[in-house]
């Protein structure tokens, strides 16, 4: 490989990234602010049915301007996932805020379950303290994607990689 212009075979696979969503719990949510300028803060998501689901308090900044403006991005890594690193997927797409209980009835025991598997106790608890009138969930529709597996671009040039990175990705 000569140079990095062009890393369109550097993708994830679509088995990676579905294991890479089920594995991670928090993502970078991002949207724009009234002046117009990008934000963003980690927050927890559930992905099911190739949709991400959030939560906020309605109070949140991030709620009024998903209404105002419901483009939004989500970016999710590997990092502290259990999964090896260099795993990245990005997505652009519309956000729907929604307040009734419908949504919350499926949408808190799921996320619940996804941020506290292995503690009934812990989970029951979370639930609790998450079912408060002025929270909302919030349902991101992805219209793009862009992903990235860096194991792809450094066996296109092991060359660049210090030896005990290679060894670490089996190179």
């Amino acid at each position: 490989m000569e140079d990095y212009e062009d890393l369109t075979d550097c993708g994830l696979s679509e088995e990676l990234e579905a294991e890479l969503l089920a594995a991670q719990r928090e993502c970078v949510f991002q949207w724009t602010n009234r002046d117009g300028e990008p934000f963003g803060v980690i927050m927890s998501f559930l992905y099911t049915g190739g949709k991400f689901w959030l939560t906020a308090a309605e109070r949140r900044a991030r709620i009024r301007a998903v209404r105002r403006d419901p483009r939004v991005a989500i970016t999710v890594t590997s990092t502290g996932s259990g999964m090896r690193s260099g795993l990245t997927a990005s997505y652009k797409g519309i956000a729907t805020v929604h307040d009734d209980a419908s949504v919350k009835d499926w949408f808190y025991p799921a996320f619940c379950t996804k941020l506290r598997p292995d503690d009934e106790s812990a989970r029951a608890a979370f639930q609790n303290h998450l079912d408060s009138p002025d929270r909302v969930v919030i349902e991101v529709e992805p219209t793009y994607k862009l992903t990235f597996d860096s194991r792809l671009l450094w066996q296109r040039s092991p060359d660049a990689l210090p030896e005990h990175r290679r060894r670490e990705l089996g190179l």
